[in-house]
């Protein structure tokens, strides 16, 4: 049976949002779908006042990765300098302040798309923000490599993650040195020296998890040739200037072939770059990414006819996420009946969807944070490069599910400190919580 006009709305907003409130679904049926659509497309004519002032108070958000590094140095740093920093001024604060910020956007912004895309691509793009001089380096990732071209194209995402600082520090490819090179060492993060050589971690991440996907055509081969290319693409002081260098003393100079294609001996930092538009081009990389992406809005067993229209859009407008979106949004699939709660709530999502829908407020700091962690999303926290998996059995197991009980329990209840919902609304929020589970 064909979902009504208001059924759409409202399984529209859960996909393309953290959740439907009811002035959006009042919006949405002003504007229809499509309106509405073009225009969550182009957050930067949006105005988010709410969300700003809400940001206002979390100091290290503007912050760069050095002066972080200064303001809020580690512990044994602060205590050699006769420092005695304050729970305030710890690495540990600064990734609070990150998840905090990320709540609070979920909850309140009027680019509500971008926000989920946001969130999609930080996934996608996992760096652990606990290891090492990562805990200073995640909060510039998100902000001036992920954000700006979280519906842009994605070559232009691609390269900028391969030379942002938190991502060469996580897959280690900061490290990456030909061992015939000029400079074949290189400085570990605490200032000793490490002997050089390649490093492939970086290279098997890029085109398993990155691009092509683990059945996307690439070789063993492929991954040492890749990591070659990358040699030299470094950081200039990961505690100190934690920017992006290549350096051409640890690259490896001769010729390379990836995936049947030859990189002429004699390059520079070209090398990674025509990888980077090699593999974003690739028919493999628009398949993995629609693929992904249809799993994240459709279900989790992607629609195979719907993924095979979402990569050719993807490979004939160059990766352009919007027009690929707009495929997906558009699609018969994803207004199907099968697709209507068809979809387990991330942690976040759930969190962010029942203050939504109940018109609570919060601030976001750490008794729901400890939320969040209890369900299983300490947000910035996946240790491993695959991120967190957007599939329902991530999230069902016995544990996770009696914490999301907790958790509806403590907000309807109002014993969250820091977080309310206004009266009236917590019978209503317990009696539809089963609807709240899934979107």
């Amino acid at each position: 049976m064909a979902l009504t006009e208001d059924q759409k709305i409202r399984h529209f907003l859960g996909r393309a949002s953290f959740g439907a409130t009811a002035a959006e679904i009042e919006k949405v049926k002003a504007k229809g779908i499509p309106a509405y659509l073009e225009e969550q497309l182009e957050p930067d004519r949006l105005p988010d006042p709410l969300v700003e002032e809400k940001l206002k108070s979390l100091k290290t958000l503007s912050l760069s990765g050095s002066e972080l590094l200064e303001l809020y140095p580690p512990q044994q740093q602060a205590a050699a300098k006769g420092m005695t920093p304050a729970r305030d001024q710890s690495p540990r604060f600064v990734i609070a302040e990150l998840q905090r910020a990320k709540i609070l956007r979920a909850v309140y912004s009027a680019r509500q798309l971008q926000e989920v895309m946001i969130d999609f691509w930080t996934n996608h793009f996992n760096v652990f923000a606990a290891k090492g001089v990562d805990r200073w380096l995640v909060t510039e990732y998100e902000r001036e490599t992920i954000r700006p071209r979280a519906l842009g194209r994605f070559r232009d995402l691609l390269l900028a993650t391969a030379q942002s600082p938190a991502m060469l520090f996580y897959l280690d490819n900061w490290l990456s040195s030909s061992p015939d090179a000029a400079l074949s060492r290189a400085r570990t993060g605490n200032g000793a020296i490490r002997k050089g050589g390649i490093n492939e971690n970086y290279a098997r991440e890029l085109m398993e998890l990155h691009t092509l996907g683990v059945d996307g055509g690439y070789t063993q081969k492929d991954v040492g040739e890749v990591a070659r290319c990358f040699t030299g693409w470094t950081i200039r002081q990961p505690r100190g200037r934690p920017e992006f260098l290549f350096d051409s003393r640890m690259h490896d100079r001769g010729a390379k072939t990836v995936l049947g294609t030859t990189i002429a001996a004699g390059g520079g930092v070209e090398d990674g770059i025509k990888v980077v538009e090699l593999l974003a081009s690739h028919p493999s990389t628009a398949r993995f990414i629609s693929t992904k992406l249809v799993r994240r809005f459709v279900r989790d067993d992607p629609p195979a006819a719907l993924v095979a229209r979402a990569a050719d859009v993807f490979r004939d407008s160059g990766g352009d996420m919007k027009a690929v979106l707009r495929a997906i949004f558009s699609a018969p699939e994803f207004f199907s009946p099968e697709a209507v709660g068809a979809k387990i709530k991330k942690p976040i999502e759930l969190i962010a969807s029942a203050l939504r829908a109940a018109g609570g407020e919060t601030d976001a700091a750490q008794p729901i944070l400890r939320h969040l962690v209890a369900m299983g999303e300490p947000l910035f926290l996946s240790v491993p490069p695959t991120g967190f998996p957007d599939v329902a059995a991530t999230w069902t197991s016995p544990d996770m599910l009696l914490a999301r009980i907790n958790f509806a329990i403590d907000l309807t209840a109002n014993r969250i400190r820091g977080t309310r919902i206004k009266a009236g609304a917590a019978t209503a929020l317990a009696l539809a919580a089963p609807e709240f589970q899934v979107r």
